[in-house]
């Protein structure tokens, strides 16, 4: 009698929505058919089956909202009966999340969560571990640590559930609440996963990671040209046009993977230098943005980061990435020159430490090496770094090493 539970959809979900069933009660079920559409804290994703069998009860409605572990169907091989199956649905329709009468606050400071109970010297944990645990009001006792010698560190606090009976802390600084009724109608929208996971994982980042920023104007031209000139060939040819984007994706990438200290990460008592440049790239969705994951994007040609791009976005604005399709991401890429923005300073994605801020190609005048003023095309690309992990001349040397690669981009095509 296969009892179908929430499974555990993404590494920070601890609960999700059922948005939707595609398979209904009494249908036949085989192993690997879709049963159900459930959104998690970063996407909404498919869910399989991994029995056979008679989809005999459903337990949550649509729209319900159900913890990670909790039960939400019941599927019957042949003869076998529902005397044994819970008779009360876990998230009946009556208890769907309701749009909340107060506008959704915006912490000034770590949100003031349940007080993390005192760290005694039988929790070996480092430093950060520490201080992530006692924002997120995480009992560090309750966890067992991955690290060194079963040190907690980072990741072990961050994918811990938070809470744990305790009151707020006394000097937890007051949430910064919208005002009502001060500009005429007004609409209250309920965070969505998605958006809470966003909120959280940003005022992580400004406020736990000391942000350095460098920026760059390079000459956008030469790769101008050899774009116009490969994607004329490819229209011939019927083949899928390259976009400013694909030469950028990739140029980041060959440049992180010739300055290694730039991919990587803050472990707390160590620095974590990765051996493969898996490519974050930020894609703007309906409830917010989503970074899906190039993987060994240094190792890749143009047109396979450009095929490999347009496949992760199309499935990011579709909301039918896989959790393997959106982690383990060591840098971060966010674009928005398509938007005819010149320059931004991006904020770090954590647990990365470096994050790339691209701007549009534009005309400008320019001193040319004869000194005369001509129209040129320049780009900006700008760079937030964590000063814990990079310096500031390793990053300045990665953004000359983007910045050769950009402007002789032929060297991309090697």
């Amino acid at each position: 009698m296969p009892l179908v539970t929430m499974p555990k959809l993404s590494d920070t979900m601890v609960e999700g929505t059922l948005v939707k069933w595609v398979k209904a009660k009494g249908d036949q079920v085989e192993v690997g058919d879709i049963l159900a559409e459930v959104e998690t804290d970063k996407a909404t994703m498919e869910m399989e089956a991994f029995d056979e069998g008679t989809l005999s009860e459903i337990y949550v409605e649509e729209g319900g909202m159900i913890k990670v572990g909790d039960k939400i169907a019941l599927i019957l091989a042949d003869g076998e009966t529902a005397e044994d199956a819970p008779a009360t649905p876990v998230t009946p329709a009556a208890e769907k999340p309701q749009t909340p009468a107060p506008a959704a606050k915006i912490p000034a400071a770590p949100a003031p969560r349940a007080a993390a109970p005192a760290v005694t010297g039988r929790s070996k944990a480092s430093p950060l571990a520490r201080k992530i645990a006692a924002t997120r009001g995480v009992n560090l006792a309750s966890i067992t640590g991955t690290g060194p010698a079963g040190r907690i560190v980072k990741k072990d606090v961050e994918n811990a559930p938070t809470g744990g009976g305790m009151g707020a802390p006394a000097s937890a600084a007051p949430a910064i609440r919208a005002a009502h009724s001060i500009a005429g109608e007004e609409k209250v929208i309920a965070l969505t996963g998605m958006r809470k996971t966003i909120a959280e994982r940003l005022l992580a980042s400004k406020t736990q990671i000391p942000h350095f920023y460098l920026s760059v104007s390079l000459d956008g031209g030469p790769l101008m040209a050899l774009r116009k000139e490969i994607n004329a060939m490819a229209e011939k040819d019927g083949a899928q046009k390259l976009t400013v984007n694909d030469f950028i994706l990739l140029a980041a990438a060959r440049a992180a993977a010739a300055v290694p200290k730039i991919n990587a990460a803050y472990d707390g008592d160590a620095i974590i230098e990765y051996a493969e440049v898996n490519l974050a790239v930020a894609v703007a969705v309906e409830d917010g943005l989503i970074t899906p994951v190039i993987k060994k994007a240094n190792t890749l040609t143009l047109r396979e980061i450009s095929a490999a791009m347009k496949e992760l976005a199309a499935k990011a604005r579709g909301k039918k990435l896989k959790p393997e399709e959106y982690q383990g991401g060591t840098l971060t890429l966010s674009s928005l020159g398509g938007f005819g923005i010149e320059s931004f300073l991006p904020i770090i994605n954590p647990p990365q430490a470096f994050i790339l801020g691209i701007g549009a190609i534009t005309k400008q005048p320019v001193v040319t090496e004869n000194d005369q003023i001509a129209i040129g095309h320049r780009l900006v690309i700008s760079a937030s770094g964590d000063h814990r992990v990079i310096d500031g001349a390793v990053a300045a040397e990665y953004l000359n090493t983007l910045r050769h690669l950009l402007e002789k981009p032929a060297l991309l095509l090697l």
